[in-house]
């Protein structure tokens, strides 16, 4: 928590008057029991209707004075607090995008956008709380204290007598409170979790009629919220009540014992009565910080998580000093690589060797679980290589600054991902200083120029979050014309021709042959036909190369790779 407060230094002048205007309201409430102590006292008695209105008159002025600075107050207060929560999501956002896919895994995406907007929101309510009971409270507290026993030391035994209760149960409930409240925010991680699986794969749910088992599941994360949430006010429901509880006896003992001291001529009626204000003023006090302590705990477990983010060491880093890049070629060499999942009890890639070369197409195929999106995902630097080497002309990727490395890179993912906007965003998002021209020769090359010029608006029609309104063929194609328009030195094609028909795919990949005849290609595909037809085929097999070469030498050579063939080409496509 305490580390979070450095995102209130741009708010140090805010902050400064916020202290100034909160300790003048504080000043202005504990004068307001000494004035009407003499207006009781002196005015009242002695019949001074002068004093009574000049004291009247002060007492207004001072409540206005407090008035006016509790609203000053409230106001900066909130301005500093959003401000401040608006700095820490924007270096948790930071974080998270330098994160490694390792990272990304290890939180889960559920619990860093919980992280992000719930539990930096819990700190944020607590901040507003804190500025303005921080200094306000003591200065509330000590003050009331002292002019309290100033007016009746006789009856001073009854602020002695009502505090340590009162920081008893503060001190009980609020360290009950922690654990519970850590509670709830990992259940909250658990709602989001299954309420973005739900609407994600609604059309999966619906499809396979599951829609009763996943509302059995949201129940099921709905119900351990609300136990947590449960216990939570359980045990904070005793807080108030208690309070109450003291304040009104404190009360009632400032009354009994005070008139007994006014019958008796040791006291007066105007101090009997200052003294009840200021006391009352020390439990509101009181009153005021426990409920900053019910806020507190919920804010330092949120504070905790937030910082599990922020103090999180990406697994992939810069060098402190970057390789140069050499001169635009784009080859690329893949040393004994060798690569295992967090967890797995098996290598995803073992001892990966190969070349790839500017000018050549080098495909990538395997049955499913054999290791090729993983190939793929180890060159941009998603993931690190546990052992060996992957050198793009040369050099170690690993001795390339992240930015230099990836500006050189075209991917084009196994599940493609379109934001929501125009259609020119989505490719312009590949190369921001892309012109109109660039942007529709990069669509012509893709093969997706008829479908944009068909949609209402061309260019400029809207594409849905996630690309909810295109197909899957759609999408992928707009997703390689993004790639295109980017011009890099590699191409990395994720599988990216599945959803294309046979024709389409055709002339994509001659569309492709033209017009990056000066890059290395890497296309990681399902279907023979697809990537017979390039200068390079490695065949996967458990995470090992099981055979190199051009098609035809493949199929007489390499056994994995022709049941794949003989699986998916008839007898005559095979002749």
């Amino acid at each position: 928590m305490l580390r979070l407060f450095k995102f209130l230094r741009p708010y140090a002048i805010p902050l400064a008057a916020i202290l100034a205007l909160v300790a003048v309201q504080s000043i202005a409430d504990l004068c307001l029991p000494t004035m009407m102590s003499d207006i009781v006292d002196k005015g009242v008695t002695n019949g001074d209707m002068d004093l009574i209105l000049r004291k009247g008159l002060e007492m207004l002025l001072f409540t206005l004075c407090g008035a006016l600075c509790a609203a000053g107050s409230s106001y900066l207060s909130a301005h500093a607090a959003m401000g401040a929560a608006g700095l820490v999501r924007e270096e948790v956002f930071e974080r998270v995008t330098s994160f490694s896919l390792e990272e990304l895994d290890k939180f889960g995406t559920p619990s860093l956008v919980t992280r992000t907007i719930n539990d930096v929101s819990q700190v944020q309510s607590a901040l507003v709380m804190m500025l303005r009971t921080v200094v306000g409270a003591p200065i509330t507290m000590i003050g009331g204290v002292i002019l309290a026993l100033s007016k009746d030391k006789g009856l001073g035994w009854v602020i002695v007598a009502i505090i340590p209760p009162l920081a008893a149960v503060i001190a009980i409930v609020s360290t009950k409170g922690f654990p519970l409240f850590r509670a709830i925010q990992e259940r909250l991680d658990d709602v989001n979790r299954v309420l973005r699986e739900n609407l994600s794969g609604l059309r999966v749910v619906r499809a396979f009629n599951r829609v009763g088992y996943e509302k059995r599941r949201l129940d099921k994360a709905n119900a351990n919220l609300m136990e947590a949430s449960l216990k939570v006010g359980r045990t904070f429901a005793v807080l108030v009540p208690v309070l109450l509880f003291i304040m009104n006896v404190s009360t009632v003992l400032v009354l009994w014992f005070g008139s007994v001291r006014v019958d008796r001529g040791t006291s007066n009626v105007g101090n009997m009565m200052a003294f009840l204000q200021y006391a009352m003023l020390i439990l509101e006090s009181l009153l005021m910080a426990s409920f900053v302590v019910m806020m507190l705990p919920r804010a330092l477990a949120s504070a905790i998580r937030i910082n599990e983010v922020l103090d999180a060491s990406p697994t992939i880093g810069d060098p402190e000093e970057p390789a140069a890049a050499k001169e635009r070629k784009g080859f690329i060499e893949f040393d004994r690589v060798s690569f295992s999942y967090r967890g797995a009890e098996v290598p995803a890639l073992s001892d990966i060797s190969f070349t790839a070369g500017p000018g050549e197409v080098t495909a990538i195929i395997g049955s499913t679980g054999s290791g090729k999106s993983t190939l793929i995902n180890l060159i941009p630097r998603f993931y690190d290589v546990d052992s060996g080497t992957i050198r793009i002309d040369g050099v170690d990727i690993r001795d390339l600054s992240q930015d230099g490395l990836r500006s050189r890179i075209g991917l084009v993912p196994q599940k493609t991902v379109l934001f929501s906007g125009s259609v020119a965003d989505n490719i312009r998002f590949g190369n921001e200083d892309a012109d109109d021209a660039q942007i529709e020769d990069a669509a012509r090359a893709a093969q997706a120029i008829d479908f944009i010029e068909a949609m209402d608006g061309g260019f400029d029609s809207r594409i849905a979050q996630g690309g909810r309104n295109v197909s899957g063929g759609q999408k992928q194609r707009l997703a390689i014309a993004r790639a295109l328009v980017r011009k890099p030195e590699i191409y990395l094609f994720d599988d990216s021709f599945s959803a294309l028909d046979f024709k389409t795919d055709a002339a994509l990949r001659a569309a492709l042959k033209e017009r990056i005849s000066d890059a290395t290609l890497l296309i990681v595909g399902q279907r023979v036909a697809s990537i017979m037809d390039a200068d390079r085929i490695i065949v996967l097999d458990e995470g090992r190369i099981a055979g190199v070469g051009r098609h035809e030498e493949l199929y007489r050579s390499c056994d994995v790779y022709r049941e794949i063939v003989v699986s998916q080409l008839s007898s005559e496509e095979l002749a």
